[in-house]
């Protein structure tokens, strides 16, 4: 049984309910066979031994982030639709991408999962590209009745996380305007046995991308609401996002409410144009959101009430969303912009503090997801899943307030080392994994090879 012990590390464990998120400013932590065993303050006890040592010499070991709403496959495609909004940006990036093979896809996806890893994401709730492709939006709905693809253009999509890696939870969309109701539910079941049939500890679960704000179809939630219940999955929906048809939208929250879908195991994913009866019906029912603060920003969508939404209870979650909607998927970047978003909203500084998103983006995002007694926080029994980050390269002075500088003043310059499973995954930005030199090579040429073919995307 393989063993790590990690010392002389400024240790922020975001221990489940700790004010100060457990940190220790001298600490270690002992690794066996990819779980946590121990941990402690100062040095480990006498006869403490591992295969391997790591002293990190007083650098700061933290949780490895969670990403609560990804779509990996789009690592290729970032700078696109700079100049739209949600639309006009989806008829841009998954414009583009209705062209790509499933093989495009599984390289597109590993690259995206390498690249998230690399940057200290270790679990990812990630959003396949649906089997039936992107088609423009008119009047708050899909038009057009585009084919689906085989069910390989999803699977390809799975096994490119699972060959990254990362942890993952597969969200699949059920596309319930192609086909009879039983053909739909056939469909997700095959979609899903791929995805139960991987390594558990990587495939951490299976999830409904939730499509009601797209599909043309009434029944739709009731669909999702029966598959979540036929097949024991949760569902995380993109909702109130966009900036149009506001009123449309937001009158789409009914369907959910009404199928009954508003419970545990139901998400909203980015959450903006809500109003006070959404919110609080929604914290009623026990659903929670994915905030995606950089996202959010970039394609102009507004932002979401988060903090209204944390003190009537609602459980908050941070996503890095697309890599090409985010452009870089820094979550040191992407929490600051939640901080600033809220605080300049509010001006309150007490609104968003650095305590808060950082619990958001490691165990808030795993609380959410259903995966946090395995990943989210660094405590015994969980998953040895954390990254070293040196606040001295570069240097940035005192650490008067160790948490609050780590979320404010670290940077992807500051990280170092990304572990999953106590096992080094990235090192200085570069991948530990075989697959990466011929991941980037593929992104590199098929792409291109793709643009050639159906037009370069906007």
């Amino acid at each position: 049984m393989a063993s790590l012990l990690v010392i002389n590390a400024r240790l922020i464990t975001v221990a489940a309910g700790a004010d100060d998120l457990g940190y220790l400013d001298e600490g270690w932590m002992l690794v066996e066979d990819g779980i946590i065993a121990a941990t402690g303050a100062g040095q480990p006890p006498a006869g403490t031994t591992a295969d391997e040592v790591l002293d990190v010499d007083g650098a700061f070991a933290a949780p490895g982030f969670v990403s609560s709403h990804s779509h990996l496959f789009t690592s290729g495609l970032r700078g696109l639709g700079v100049s739209e909004t949600l639309y006009g940006w989806c008829d841009s990036m998954l414009g583009f991408a209705s062209h790509m093979t499933p093989e495009d896809m599984y390289w597109s996806t590993l690259h995206g999962s390498l690249d998230f890893l690399a940057n200290g994401v270790t679990t990812a709730y990630n959003f396949t590209d649906p089997l039936q492709a992107w088609e423009s939006m008119v009047d708050g709905a899909r038009v057009g009745d585009a084919p689906l693809r085989s069910l390989e253009y999803h699977t390809r999509q799975a096994d490119g996380c699972l060959d990254a890696g990362i942890r993952f939870v597969d969200a699949i969309g059920m596309d319930v305007s192609s086909g009879t109701d039983d053909e739909i539910f056939a469909r997700f079941a095959a979609e899903a046995a791929h995805t139960r049939g991987m390594d558990p500890d990587l495939a951490l679960g299976v999830s409904i991308m939730g499509q009601v704000q797209w599909s043309p179809r009434p029944e739709a939630a009731e669909l999702e609401v029966e598959a979540m219940r036929r097949f024991g999955v949760t569902n995380q929906a993109h909702f109130l996002e966009s900036p149009e048809a506001v009123p449309l939208q937001q009158s789409k929250f009914a369907m959910y409410r009404d199928a009954g879908a508003l419970g545990p195991d139901m998400m909203f994913g980015h959450f903006i144009q809500t109003t006070s009866e959404i919110i609080a019906q929604t914290a009623e029912g026990g659903a929670s959101m994915s905030w995606q603060p950089a996202s959010n920003g970039r394609l102009a969508s507004g932002v979401a009430l988060v903090p209204e939404m944390l003190e009537l209870g609602i459980r908050v979650g941070m996503g890095l969303d697309d890599q090409a909607c985010t452009d870089l998927a820094d979550p040191w970047g992407n929490m600051r912009a939640g901080i600033f978003m809220q605080r300049a909203r509010t001006k309150d500084p007490l609104s968003m503090t650095p305590e808060t998103v950082l619990r958001l983006h490691t165990l808030g995002g795993a609380e959410i997801l259903g995966v946090a007694d395995r990943v989210g926080s660094l405590e015994v029994g969980k998953f040895a899943d954390f990254v070293v980050v040196d606040p001295r390269m570069p240097d940035v002075g005192p650490l008067w307030h160790p948490v609050r500088t780590y979320v404010l003043s670290m940077s992807l310059r500051n990280l170092k080392q990304v572990y999953v499973g106590g096992v080094l995954a990235s090192e200085n930005g570069v991948s530990t994994n075989p697959l990466a030199a011929e991941a980037s090579a593929r992104v590199h040429t098929d792409l291109p090879a793709r643009a050639a073919q159906f037009g370069h995307p906007r």
